[in-house]
């Protein structure tokens, strides 16, 4: 039965055998904390297998026609080239396009399911060393729960659902960068202080050579993870007693480095100077108008953001497994009660480590709230300056700064469930029991919110698979009978141009990818 400690003690304790009262608390039921776990898990867990198999059922849309025709005709290396020269000099997302729709349809219908997997993953990772930092053992189960409820929040709780899971260049473009930011963090922390030279070396390099790549995939992401990269470097400066070496430090402005280089490869692209004149001219970005107008998109980004119940899911979440960590965690030191002989006091040498001061924990602990808000002002900005007054809608670029913001609210969770599990065990078993189930309740009912709007998404993807599987295959009949012009019918799905969006048919890119895609001279409306 699982026990509760703090300070070395025993804070739940078995009653006798004979079931006399002894004048002890009782433990917690034994089945509670797994079946919590397994009640989240089960939720949150249903939430994210619906998206992963709706996957299945999907079709091409907007830019997809454009990236299946290239990679089809000019191969991977063709179509990182053409996003380099003509389009808009993502080399590493061109890259990443090409060899998803080299697999033809599999790609895109895999896509969901392996950004879930390695996103779980990760997280589950991520979560174990949080949980060993704080001297706790870490629940498996409610941590694989809470990594999937954080995912279910991430892909359902905004307004552009199909673009940030099921639309693939979209993924691509700001779903995997976090999945790789992550993996990436993971590395780090794993070779920065490795023992051998050679594995330190090749995480340093890993830093620069992935900062590089993602330099190149996706501005939004490059923003908010090279200013969390850039404020710890500051942390891990050795004056602060964060980190004993240079290490950390030199691994973070080496990621800093790498997205520059490759924020400045794709800014002076061919591709990217041609996509700037195509757009009209506007007052500079930091011209005192463009600041206010910003400024006010940010404000309806975030309206948009705290108008959404669910993401109280990410706290709740974190706050049960904090509980559920700390109300498991055996401990099988005694606190000692003899007074230590006085020692003589020595002042700390040079090299005398003496840990980090009050104000370097208190910034390391109130680190993302400035990530999360300066993010999500250059997210913005970013946004304002390449789509104009209505670039604040794209809310598939929002992913960069959400998911930093739901790691805080669940770490800021796992804090506080460490912090009061000693504190109400101290007191008997209703106190955590009580916690725990209003931990879970509030999780599953938040998520629960997001049950309406994932119906819809299943109803409209599958719905559009069966009309574009038949308009395909009339398409493909006729073509094979010579047929040069065929008719289309638009099948619009999440906010997504398709054919005929304008009716100027020489601005209707899409309208051409798809003659392309086809074989034929020209499509009209059906």
């Amino acid at each position: 039965m699982s026990t509760v400690a703090a300070e070395g003690e025993d804070l739940l304790t078995p009653s006798s055998p004979a079931g006399r009262n002894t004048g002890r608390p009782r433990p917690l039921p034994h089945a509670l904390l797994p079946a919590a776990g397994a009640t989240l898990l089960a939720a949150a867990g249903a939430l994210v297998a619906v998206g992963c198999f709706l996957g299945l059922y999907i079709r091409p849309t907007s830019d997809d026609w454009c990236a299946a025709w290239k990679t089809r005709d000019l191969g991977v290396l063709g179509i990182t080239a053409d996003f380099y020269t003509t389009q808009n000099g993502r080399v590493a997302n061109a890259f990443l396009s090409g060899l998803l729709y080299s697999g033809g349809p599999a790609g895109t219908k895999l896509l969901p399911t392996l950004i879930a997997v390695s996103l779980t993953a990760a997280l589950v990772l991520l979560g174990r060393r949080l949980l060993h930092t704080l001297g706790h053992a870490p629940p498996l189960l409610l941590l694989t729960a809470c990594a999937l409820a954080l995912q279910a929040l991430l892909y359902y709780a905004g307004t552009r659902s199909y673009q940030v899971l099921l639309w693939a260049p979209a993924t691509i473009s700001h779903t995997l960068p976090s999945v790789i930011g992550l993996w990436a963090l993971l590395l780090a922390l794993t070779t920065v202080n490795h023992p051998h030279r050679a594995v330190r070396a090749a995480g340093l390099a890993g830093a620069l050579l992935t900062g590089f790549a993602l330099g190149t995939l996706s501005e939004p992401f490059a923003l908010v993870s090279g200013l969390l990269a850039a404020l710890t470097a500051v942390l891990c400066l050795p004056r602060l007693r964060l980190a004993p070496t240079w290490r950390p430090l030199t691994w973070c402005l080496l990621w800093c480095t790498g997205l520059a280089c490759g924020l400045a490869v794709l800014h002076t692209s061919p591709g990217a100077r041609w996509r700037r004149a195509q757009q009209p001219e506007k007052p500079p970005m930091l011209s005192p108008a463009e600041l206010r107008a910003t400024y006010e998109d940010w404000l309806r980004m975030w309206d948009t953001v705290t108008g959404q119940r669910a993401y109280l899911a990410a706290a709740t979440a974190g706050l049960l497994l904090g509980l559920a960590a700390t109300l498991r965690t055996r401990r099988t030191r005694t606190r000692t009660r003899a007074r230590p002989e006085p020692q003589p006091r020595t002042e700390p040498g040079p090299g005398t480590a003496t840990g980090p001061g009050r104000a370097t924990r208190a910034a390391l602990l109130l680190l993302p709230l400035p990530v999360v808000v300066l993010g999500s002002f250059a997210v913005a900005a970013g946004l304002r300056s390449g789509y104009g007054p209505t670039g604040w809608t794209y809310a598939r670029t929002w992913t960069s700064f959400l998911l930093p913001m739901e790691l805080a609210l669940c770490g800021y969770g796992v804090l506080l469930g460490a912090w009061a599990g000693p504190r109400l065990a101290a007191r008997g078993p209703a106190g955590p029991a009580a916690a725990t189930l209003a931990a879970l309740c509030l999780t599953v009912a938040s998520m629960a919110s997001l049950v309406p709007a994932l119906q819809q998404l299943t109803t409209t993807t599958v719905a559009r698979s069966v009309a574009w599987d038949a308009q395909n295959a009339r398409i493909r009949a006729e073509t094979a009978r010579g047929a040069t012009d065929v008719g289309y019918r638009p099948l619009p799905i999440g906010n997504l141009a398709e054919p005929f969006f304008t009716s100027d048919h020489r601005r209707d890119w899409v309208a051409a990818c798809v003659s392309r895609w086809y074989d034929i001279n020209r499509i009209h409306r059906r």
